[in-house]
């Protein structure tokens, strides 16, 4: 007798896609709903304390290698456990088990835990509204188009759940319950439009709360000499305009922000008298602005920045146009504040002047200005850049002080000094290093040295800080200024023009104003590789992203209540309320209703064909004297037939036929051929002979 030998080949073992065709219905939609719920919590990773996401990871694998293995779920004992780690955790990490951050830490480790005790459709469907809730949460951190994205994947994902545990009988496919699960959300889609559109907004009520959004923009009221070369390698949008007519010059895009006066030798600090965000204080705006020319008129949308500076193009006399619930001051520097601080998207129009002079006055419009502290400088630092002031003092004596600013703007671009994201470690005198070590800087090394020296000689001197210059997208007609745009500039005071703007940093470099060539950080793996396929191919995408992104910001996002009014008005309100938008919204109710009712009687009428014919039957024998229950199925007629006092032939042509139509039904291919078709059992329902109904004798 012949053996098999002790090597033969094993039986290919199956593949993980087989594998799963194959699971259990149990196991395939356990796997499934944690499929999802890793979904909606994946954006949330960034928001939530590591050791809730590792227990919501590790959690959630465990449940699907008991399903895989068909392994018992864990006792009570231990999800008690799991519990009290949770909150104890939650504790130490918020010191509060309420408010934002801790309820949706808790809400994600509950979630994952809940999965543990899928024991009965119960379980389940508070594992769904809890994965519902958990989704809106990924809102409170972030509202931008990816996420809301991902968002609508989750809820597809979660309604497809939903209907499959509420399909309990057979096996249906995960791509029927998505197909349904797809009609039910366009099926809600008008009525979330409505709510969306005519919903009021009571504002500052709608939206999120203070805290929802952090800072983006990476301006502050303090600028350390080396910080802002930081914020060039951040490309994130910081803002966009939009111009009405054509637009400035970009050498004349500088969007206004922080003023700083106030020099410690490496720090620059806003001045002291101007605003107080805690306090909500304001000095009072120049009492001699002028301005000449046309205006510029422009719409501005600004990212959420933690900071209450409405960034304008300098400079704009006029308070900007701000969305229902918001208020601005103008302070002494010529910068616009919000009375509380940017932490979602705002909009609002602004008008600005290229030519304009103020400076000449005091704050009550007729004593001169303190320029004092314009001419602060720390005692004992930068002396080399104190003795160069004290050469272009004795070399222009009694000179204007835009002779000293042109005297210093030609030694910038005569000496050698270089344009850098990387000028090396700066010590503690800065001026002196740059002007005469390092001879390289970005543009608040360049600045703040030209301020310093305009102190030395006596010309009162301070930084702004904000943006300057910006892209047009030509999809969306935007111009885009982004955080790697921030930049620092000078303004001298003159005895003829009051503040005047002097840009050292186009001395050294004028590409980075005239010509907006700033510095960029190197592109990674894959943008390098579609920059080198295609120069234009990368930066087409990006414009038609942010296009996209940008329409997104300007229609969903910013929607406010103002824009209700303005659609409002479009649709014939001369003045519209919020009584008006109740008004639409209960129109729109009714006519929802009517629509609901049209389309349940057209559906009545659509209803299953096999249905219907099982349902005249089931009339015609309740005519005939043979009462059944209105769920009945034909077997169950047949017997009542069968009991009835029909005639025998009758009785038998009607228990064949109500046998035919239950294979119709549930064995079309059975008996060895195929089953009458509902046209042809219809046809011979009709034409049965049924006996006429006993007419009562006269009396």
């Amino acid at each position: 007798m012949l053996n098999a030998p002790a090597n033969a080949a094993a039986a290919p073992r199956p593949s993980w896609r087989a594998r799963l065709q194959h699971l259990p219905r149990d196991t395939r939609d356990t796997l499934f709903l944690l499929v999802v719920i890793g979904w909606v919590i994946l954006p949330q990773v960034g928001n939530l304390p590591m050791w809730c996401v590792a227990l919501a990871a590790g959690v959630l694998l465990w449940r699907g290698w008991l399903a895989l293995n068909n392994k018992p779920l864990p006792s009570r004992w231990w999800l008690a456990g799991l519990l009290l780690i949770t909150m104890a955790a939650t504790w130490a990490s918020h010191r509060t088990l309420l408010g934002r951050d801790a309820g949706v830490t808790l809400v994600v480790v509950l979630m994952a835990l809940k999965t543990l005790e899928l024991r009965a459709r119960r379980d389940a469907l508070v594992v769904f509204f809890l994965g519902f809730f958990a989704m809106l949460t990924n809102f409170f951190y972030s509202q931008s188009l990816l996420t809301a994205a991902a968002m609508v994947i989750a809820l597809l994902g979660l309604l497809t759940a939903l209907v499959n545990a509420h399909r309990p009988v057979g096996q249906p496919s995960l791509r029927e319950s998505a197909a349904m699960a797809g009609k039910m959300a366009l099926a809600g889609a008008p009525v979330m439009l409505a709510l969306f559109v005519f919903f009021p907004r009571f504002a500052p009520l709608w939206g999120l709360p203070s805290d929802a959004l952090t800072g983006k923009s990476g301006l502050s009221s303090r600028m350390e000499v080396g910080s802002m070369a930081q914020l060039a390698l951040d490309e994130r949008v910081a803002l966009r305009v939009k111009f009405e007519g054509a637009p400035p010059p970009q050498s004349q895009l500088y969007f206004r922000g922080p003023v700083l006066s106030q020099f410690d030798g490496r720090n620059w600090t806003a001045n002291a008298g101007g605003e107080s965000l805690g306090a909500t204080t304001f000095a009072p705006g120049p009492a001699d602005l002028q301005v000449r020319g046309a205006p510029i008129r422009y719409q501005m949308t600004i990212e959420p920045s933690q900071q209450p500076w409405l960034l304008t193009l300098d400079v704009a006399p006029k308070s900007p146009e701000l969305p229902e619930g918001r208020r601005a001051r103008m302070t002494a520097d010529m910068q616009w504040l919000t009375y509380r601080p940017i932490t979602d998207l705002l909009r609002y129009s602004a008008e600005s002047y290229a030519d304009f002079r103020y400076g000449l006055k005091g704050w009550d419009g007729r004593a001169r200005p303190n320029l004092r502290e314009y001419l602060r400088l720390p005692p004992g630092l930068n002396p080399r850049t104190q003795a160069l002031a004290d050469q272009l003092r004795t070399q222009l004596g009694d000179a204007d002080a835009m002779a000293y600013v042109r005297a210093a703007l030609e030694r910038l671009r005569t000496g050698g000094y270089t344009y850098t994201l990387e000028p090396g470690v700066y010590g503690q005198n800065t001026a002196d290093q740059f002007w005469f070590d390092t001879k390289e800087g970005f543009c608040e090394h360049i600045a703040s040295a030209f301020v310093v020296l305009m102190r030395g000689a006596g010309v009162p001197a301070r930084i702004v800080t904000g943006f300057q210059g910006g892209e047009l997208n030509g999809v969306d007609g935007y111009w885009t200024v982004r955080n790697a745009d921030a930049h620092a500039w000078a303004e001298v005071w003159t005895a003829e023009r009051g503040w005047v703007r002097v840009d050292p940093t186009g001395a050294v470099s004028p590409g980075r104003v005239g010509q907006f060539q700033r510095l960029r950080a190197p592109d990674g793996v894959v943008a390098g590789a579609l920059g080198t396929l295609s120069p234009t191919l990368l930066a087409q995408l990006r414009a038609t992203w942010e296009a996209v992104n940008n329409s997104w910001n300007q229609w969903v996002l910013n929607y406010t209540q103002s824009s209700q009014f303005d659609l409002m008005q479009k649709l014939g309100f001369s003045s519209p309320s919020w009584e008006d938008l109740v008004k639409i919204l209960a129109g729109l109710l009714v006519v929802g209703a009517v629509g609901g009712m049209v389309w349940a009687r057209w559906e009545r009428s659509q209803q299953d064909p096999w249905l219907r014919l099982l349902h005249t039957a089931r009339q015609r024998l309740a005519q005939a004297g043979i009462a059944t229950a209105p769920q009945a199925p034909p077997r169950e007629l047949m017997r009542a037939v069968a009991e009835s006092d029909l005639p025998p032939e009758l009785r038998a042509d009607l228990a064949a036929w109500l046998q035919a139509l239950e294979r119709q039904r549930y064995a079309p291919a059975g008996n060895g051929g195929a089953a009458a078709s509902l046209a042809t059992l219809a046809r011979e329902f009709q034409q049965m002979a049924w006996p006429r109904p006993e007419r009562p004798a006269p009396t």
